[in-house]
């Protein structure tokens, strides 16, 4: 086990810490001013109890850095009243004089943990972390973050972005294992939605079947991420149209994203199980948690 999947073992999210620490990795690179960012590490740290987890790992980094944030909570904890002597003077100030140092610190620690879930900000970077010697016994989705489509523009940027990424990763197949890119439709069409119901599944069934043939061709798979809840329908209706295009008829690599924690997941599945019968092919699919 690496240190970090021991660091994350140790603090999942089934605890208050664990909670606390993916709190402020998601949030703390995003902030841009100092004092913000020192007033979220107080309110996060201070009051969480990182001392009944020392010593609960048997990896001695974990155990080295539940030292740390130990100690930084109690420097950042913030005072319950004002300094009464010389004594609580002098910790106020080192405290105050530590905060920078450990700001820094915990902002590299977190952009650290970001980069196991984010591989890169270019997919040439993301190529060249995921062909790494330590990194190939990995499978790996490609998923392009970013915002959905406003505009038509934005939409063809996109699809060309989408196309750009299938022929990087089909260039790097030989040594990855079964690799995909996902594509959101939300970034395809700047209606997706009920109120356009036709447009949309026209359009997107068209870009999708596109992507679709030229990820057969280059030998990966593609997967439809999901999108927010109102959107499932209209999702499941666009994945059928291209499932069934006749020159992908005998490729299993058209994949789709199912959030689990709906109560829809298992009439979902049921579909696509149907779906795949109808079809005769497999369809992969790939269990995220979130129903946004």
């Amino acid at each position: 086990m690496s240190r970090l999947d021991a660091f994350l073992s140790q603090y999942d999210l089934s605890s208050r810490e664990g909670i606390v620490l993916m709190c402020l990795a998601e949030a703390l690179l995003r902030i841009p001013d100092d004092e913000t960012a020192d007033r979220l590490i107080a309110d996060k740290l201070a009051d969480a109890d990182f001392k009944r987890h020392l010593g609960a790992s048997e990896s001695l980094f974990v155990n080295a850095a539940t030292w740390g944030l130990m100690l930084t909570g109690k420097i950042v904890s913030p005072a319950a009243s004002a300094p009464k002597g010389l004594a609580d003077t002098f910790d106020d100030t080192l405290a105050r004089l530590g905060e920078p140092v450990i700001r820094a610190a915990l902002k590299h620690a977190m952009a650290i943990m970001g980069q196991q879930f984010v591989m890169g900000q270019t997919m040439a970077e993301a190529l060249a972390r995921a062909e790494e010697d330590d990194a190939r016994r990995y499978r790996y989705s490609f998923d392009m973050l970013g915002e959905a489509a406003l505009t038509a523009d934005d939409a063809r940027r996109y699809l060309d972005a989408y196309s750009q990424a299938i022929a990087a990763v089909g260039r790097a197949g030989p040594h990855l294992t079964d690799p995909s890119v996902s594509v959101k439709l939300s970034a395809l069409c700047p209606r997706f939605e009920y109120g356009q119901a036709a447009r949309a599944i026209a359009e997107l069934s068209d870009k999708l079947g596109q992507l679709a043939l030229e990820a057969q061709v280059a030998g990966i798979a593609l997967t439809v991420d999901a999108e927010e809840a109102d959107r499932l329908e209209l999702t499941l209706a666009v994945f059928r149209n291209v499932r069934q295009h006749a020159e992908l008829a005998d490729w299993s690599g058209f994949g789709i994203a199912v959030q689990a924690y709906q109560k829809r997941a298992r009439p979902v599945i049921a579909w696509l199980e149907a779906l795949a019968r109808e079809t005769k092919t497999t369809i992969p699919v790939r269990l995220v948690k979130g129903a946004y």
